[in-house]
């Protein structure tokens, strides 16, 4: 297996190790196996859902933090604590020039793997849903 291959297979397996540890909290906490099959299919659809949605909206901010939407928040934090250090303001610079040297800083991931397996969770979370309404609910 080429190293790439491997490495991008690694992430992929830690995202979906994260996301079926959250549903198995999901699944826990609620009482699984305790009631009828209509109770454990609605658990079921709400594990997958609230991990498929937790990952996807956490790929959302990793893309948002990327793009520098959050960097004005780091600048303003910064210069707010700096003002109670001694001398701390001669060390303030300009906001143009914080943003350059961040920008540059950051470096661009590319975190697919997170958004990817947080969708399809998030799908088997519908579709779950799906199968509780036509079969139990109507």
């Amino acid at each position: 297996m080429k190293q790439e291959n491997r490495s991008s297979f690694i992430k992929y397996a830690i995202c979906v190790g994260i996301e079926l540890v959250i549903a198995f909290l999901v699944i826990w906490s609620k009482g699984f196996f305790t009631d009828r099959a209509a109770v454990n299919l609605q658990i079921l659809s709400d594990a997958f859902f609230v991990s498929g949605i937790l990952m996807t909206l956490f790929a959302g901010m990793l893309y948002v933090s990327s793009e520098g939407a959050l960097v004005g928040i780091g600048f303003v934090l910064r210069n707010a604590i700096l003002t109670f250090f001694p001398m701390g303001r001669a060390k303030q610079e300009r906001y143009a020039d914080y943003r350059e040297r961040k920008m540059r800083e950051m470096k661009n991931n590319n975190d697919s793997c997170i958004l990817i397996t947080g969708l399809f969770f998030l799908a088997i979370g519908i579709v779950l849903t799906l199968i509780w309404y036509v079969k139990f609910y109507i």
